[in-house]
């Protein structure tokens, strides 16, 4: 069929590709003028779109850019579907042309005519997880071919059934910098374009998420595909424990109170009626900088009366979170990338991943206590000592914003205390059962158990990950720990004085430690990190310290550290109390013990790219 050299008109369509695309057939073939870029030839095939132009302007450059235009390449240009979160009728106006003169390319004429446009997302060439919008804008003279083309794409687009419809977004107004409200503001139109309808909710006062999530009944949280946190790390924890603290059931870990060796009856003792313990547990006020009064510590009753079940993990409930706030590395670790544009598109386009979360029980917040439990979810990190006392540190001055944190973190270094404490973790068997231990140590057996890898053979997280993507026996959902002490795991005792103790769930990679607290460590592999800071002098914690600030350091190869990998373990605080930081938040306990289920919730996260 002969090609118009202009006029397009309606035999303009073509019923193959013009160019080779890998040998897929084509759905739909047309003749258009791109915008700032010129006669092109659009393919539809059944996983995306490409165009190549009629003539190129370039016969040696396959690139090229002039004034801010862009321009396909001469080979031509392909977006998957999975890649296009919008596509929209403009109806009649006016389309730009180049034009290539003497000193280059220049805007030429426009040409009216009918439009749509095609909104698609681009990885950055220099940060491979940074997504960019991109929008291309086609003209054509003939209105039905411009219909046809939407009707075609929007279809296509609907059979990408893991995108989410309607959202539950919870918006922090203080959250960082205090821009919560101007970042949502600006990501809405990505929303509304996408077609996903949102119900905002800007929260109004400390728990205001956490409550909502809590009382929401089930029913009403179905109609929502997920919910979304605009906001910092403890915003994504406060909505996450309203949504598992009413609805999550499962054994506890063991009680650290109780006798580990021997361990005859010690999963018996940790089955808890789940219920009882949401109504009966948190009675003692935390003194939280995030949710004061007993809002924080009471969570509201379960409703009897809901009338349809919302389990975990959840195949189709995921959540969000659109970074503001001091740190956000849940969203860098999710998504590669501390930017709230990259994050709105991976929710509009409906990416998933899993992601281990830790439930963390406290069994009494003084020696004097008597045992009430009470429970708390993490998603990436509980922190003791050091950790706990730079968050203490840092409500001070809340007024100086994310810059507390340092100031803070300046004051409790040089303050240098330790704690006297005593922890249990489980240790399990390897999968593969060659591995050999890093150290030697009295109390870590060689042989089959599981064992941390040395430099070279740790695997970091990214999308797609082999790691979090295959199943172990010995860890799925659920909890971690068959039999203590069994053939297959067994639990270990550190006792003595310590800086600090982490459990990092996820690598907690940051912008001032960009590896993360562990840079190995996986979003749902069904382990937690514990990472033991022994007592030493000022300068050698210093140095840890300094490591964790570099790219490629080693903050964890020092004699001073101990660092294992485990599903599951307890503390005991010898001091009047102890003050833990879990994601952010405040959390005081004497006693607690912690367990990892593995892929417990979804979130609208594709993973870094490796």
């Amino acid at each position: 069929m002969e090609r118009k050299e202009s006029g397009y008109s309606q035999d303009d369509s073509y019923p193959t590709a013009p160019f080779d695309d890998g040998g897929e057939d084509s759905v739909l073939s047309s003749k258009f003028l791109l915008d700032t870029v010129g006669d092109v030839v659009l393919t539809q095939n059944s996983d995306g779109l490409s165009w190549q132009l009629v003539e190129s302007l370039y016969d040696e450059k396959d690139e090229s850019s002039c004034l801010g235009l862009r321009f396909v390449t001469k080979s031509g240009t392909k977006t998957m579907f999975s890649d296009v979160y919008a596509v929209e009728f403009l109806g009649w106006g006016f389309v730009r042309e180049p034009v290539l003169g003497d000193v280059g390319c220049i805007l030429g004429h426009s040409s009216q005519m009918y439009r749509f446009t095609v909104h698609a997302v681009q990885r950055s060439k220099t940060i491979p997880s940074l997504l960019t919008p991109f929008v291309y804008t086609f003209g054509h003279k003939n209105l039905e071919i411009c219909k046809t083309w939407v009707d075609q794409i929007n279809a296509s687009m609907d059979m990408e059934s893991k995108r989410p419809k309607n959202l539950l977004v919870f918006v922090h107004p203080r959250s960082g910098k205090g821009n919560g409200c101007g970042i949502w503001e600006a990501l809405a139109p990505i929303f509304s374009r996408a077609k996903v309808k949102t119900k905002v909710i800007v929260t109004q006062r400390a728990g205001h998420a956490r409550d909502v999530m809590t009382s929401i009944t089930n029913r009403e949280l179905n109609f929502y595909d997920g919910v979304v946190a605009v906001g910092g790390d403890g915003f994504f924890n406060e909505i996450l424990n309203g949504l598992l603290l009413s609805r999550h059931k499962a054994p506890y870990p063991p009680d650290p109170g109780d006798s580990i060796h021997p361990v005859e009856n010690e999963l018996n003792s940790t089955i808890h009626n789940a219920e009882e313990a949401i109504l009966e547990s948190c009675d003692h006020n935390d003194q939280s900088p995030f949710l004061t009064g007993s809002e924080h510590n009471r969570p509201q009753a379960l409703n009897c009366e809901q009338d349809s079940e919302f389990s975990f993990p959840n195949k189709r409930f995921r959540i969000g979170i659109i970074p503001a706030g001091s740190t956000d590395a849940i969203a860098i670790c999710t998504t590669g990338a501390r930017d709230p544009v990259t994050s709105a598109l991976h929710i509009v386009l409906g990416k998933r991943v899993n992601l281990d979360i830790a439930q963390i029980v406290r069994w009494k917040m003084t020696p004097a206590s008597s045992n009430e439990p009470c429970v708390r979810y993490a998603a990436s990190f509980a922190g003791y000592g050091f950790y706990g006392d730079v968050i203490t540190e840092s409500e001070k001055y809340r007024w100086m914003g994310p810059k507390r944190y340092d100031y803070a973190g300046t004051k409790v270094f040089l303050q240098h205390r330790s704690y006297e404490a005593e922890l249990s973790y489980l240790e399990v068997e390897s999968e593969k059962g060659n591995s050999s231990p890093e150290k030697e140590s009295p109390e870590i057996a060689t042989g089959a158990f599981r064992c941390l890898p040395t430099k070279s053979d740790r695997v970091s997280c990214s999308a797609n990950c082999s790691v979090c993507n295959t199943k172990g026996v010995d860890t799925l959902v659920g909890p971690p720990f068959p039999v203590p002490n069994s053939e297959r795991s067994r639990w270990l005792r550190s006792k003595g004085r310590f800086i600090s103790v982490g459990a990092a769930v996820i690598s907690c990679r940051n912008e001032k430690a960009p590896d993360g607290l562990v840079a190995d460590a996986h979003l749902s592999d069904g382990f937690m990190h514990l990472i033991l800071i022994k007592d030493c002098p000022r300068p050698f914690y210093l140095w840890h310290l300094i490591e964790l600030t570099k790219r490629g350091g080693n903050p964890l190869d020092f004699d001073f550290v101990e660092h294992h990998k485990t599903p599951a373990f307890t503390f005991t605080s010898f001091g009047k109390e102890g003050v833990w930081n879990v994601d952010g938040e405040l959390f005081i306990a004497h006693q607690l013990s912690a367990q990892v289920f593995r892929g417990l919730v979804s979130l609208f996260a594709g993973g870094p790219e490796a």
